[in-house]
C-alpha cells in the first residue's frame, strides 16, 4: 500500500487526473489506466498478506504477541491507505465529491477500524466484522474496474440524480452508523452483562473516545475554517497527516489492549496538531508551510513510536524482528 500511495502521489498530486474542480464534462484523463490496475493488484496483494502472515508465523513456530501487535498497527494505517488512494479514481469534478466531503468517509471508514479496537479494549476480544473482507474486494473491484474502463466508467448516475459516488458515500456511512458501531456497542454491553470483558469504569471504559475526539474535532475545525481553504488547496497532504495521526493514535490503543494496561486519555501527537492548526488559523501565510512540516513531524514521531515498540518487544521475548531462528526454517 505504500507503493500504491507513492505511485498515486506522482501521478495524481492534486486528485485532479481523473477530473478536476468545476468540469461537468468528461474528459481526457491524465493517468494511465494501467495505474489503476497496478494499484487493484497492490490492494489484493495487501489483503491476501495480511491474510496469511499468521498462518505462516504458527506454520514456522514463530507466532507471538510481537507479529499480532505488528500486524493491527500495520493495519491501522492501511485501513486510510486505501480509500485515500481510491479518491484518484474519481477526481474532483461534477461528478465526484467536494473534498471535505471525501474527508468525512475517510474519518467514517477509520473510526469503524477505531471502534472495533475500542470494543476489544473493552471486551478483550476482537470480533472481525464480515464487512472488513468485503471492503476489500469492493476496493479492489473498484480499482480493476478503472483500470480496464477508466474513471469514466463511474461517472454516470445510477438512479434519478444520484451520482455513483454518492451512493457510495451513503453506503459507507450507512455501514458504520447501523452495524459497526450498534454491534459493537452491544457487545460491550453484553460483556459487561455476562462479565466476561475487562469489567471497567464507565469513565475507564470511555477513555480510548477522547484521544480520538480531539484530533478529529481539531482537522474538522481546520478544514473548515482555513483561511486558504487548505483541504482544497492541498488535500493530499492534508489526508495523509490525518490518517498518520489516526495511526499513531490507533497504534497506542492496540498495544494498551494487548498489554492490559490503560489507554492514553490524550495522545501527545495531538498537542503539535492543535498548534499547527492555531497557527494556521492565524497566520493564514504561514498554513500550507505549517501542514508540510507537521505532516513531516507526525510521519517521524509515528515510525518511531513504532520501531521503539517493537525493539522493546524483541528485548523482552529475546527474539529479532523479521528473522526466523535456524532451527525454525524448515
Amino acid at each position: 500500500m505504500v507503493v500504491c500511495t507513492a505511485i498515486l502521489f506522482i501521478y495524481d498530486y492534486d486528485f485532479t487526473a481523473a477530473g478536476r474542480p468545476g468540469v461537468t464534462e468528461i474528459e481526457e484523463y491524465r493517468i494511465p489506466n494501467i495505474i489503476f490496475t497496478l494499484c487493484a493488484f497492490l490492494v489484493f496483494m495487501a489483503y491476501n498478506l495480511d491474510g496469511v502472515d499468521g498462518k505462516q508465523a504458527r506454520r514456522l513456530g514463530v507466532s507471538g504477541p510481537l507479529g499480532e501487535m505488528f500486524d493491527h498497527g500495520l493495519d491501522s494505517y492501511i485501513v486510510f491507505l486505501i480509500p485515500y488512494c481510491l479518491i484518484s479514481v474519481y477526481g474532483r469534478d461534477y461528478y465526484s465529491l467536494s473534498e471535505f466531503r471525501a474527508y468525512l468517509i475517510l474519518m467514517s471508514i477509520v473510526l469503524n477500524f477505531y471502534v472495533s479496537h475500542w470494543e476489544k479494549y473493552n471486551t478483550g476480544t476482537l470480533y472481525l466484522p464480515w464487512g472488513y473482507d468485503f471492503s476489500m474486494w469492493v476496493s479492489v473491484l473498484l480499482f480493476l474496474q478503472a483500470g480496464i474502463y477508466g474513471p469514466a466508467v463511474y461517472k454516470v448516475y445510477v438512479f434519478g440524480n444520484v451520482k455513483f459516488v454518492e451512493a457510495l458515500e451513503a453506503a459507507i456511512h450507512a455501514t458504520g452508523l447501523f452495524t459497526t458501531l450498534p454491534i459493537a456497542i452491544y457487545n460491550v454491553w453484553m460483556s459487561y452483562k455476562n462479565k466476561t470483558g475487562n469489567m471497567y469504569s464507565t469513565l475507564e471504559s470511555m477513555r480510548p473516545i477522547w484521544s480520538m475526539l480531539a484530533m478529529t474535532v481539531t482537522t474538522t475545525v481546520w478544514a473548515l475554517c482555513s483561511p486558504n481553504n487548505i483541504i482544497e488547496k492541498d488535500p493530499r497532504v492534508f489526508f495523509l497527516a490525518f490518517g498518520t495521526v489516526f495511526s499513531n493514535i490507533a497504534s497506542r490503543l492496540i498495544v494498551a489492549e494487548m498489554s492490559k494496561q490503560r489507554c492514553d486519555t490524550i495522545s501527545w501527537l495531538n498537542i503539535p496538531l492543535i498548534t499547527t492548526m492555531v497557527i494556521s488559523l492565524y497566520q493564514p501565510h504561514l498554513e500550507r508551510v505549517a501542514l508540510h512540516v507537521f505532516f513531516l513531524f507526525a510521519i517521524a514521531a509515528h515510525v518511531h513510536y513504532g520501531v521503539c515498540v517493537v525493539r522493546q518487544m524483541c528485548d523482552h521475548f529475546q527474539i529479532k524482528c523479521f528473522i526466523v531462528p535456524k532451527e525454525k526454517r524448515k
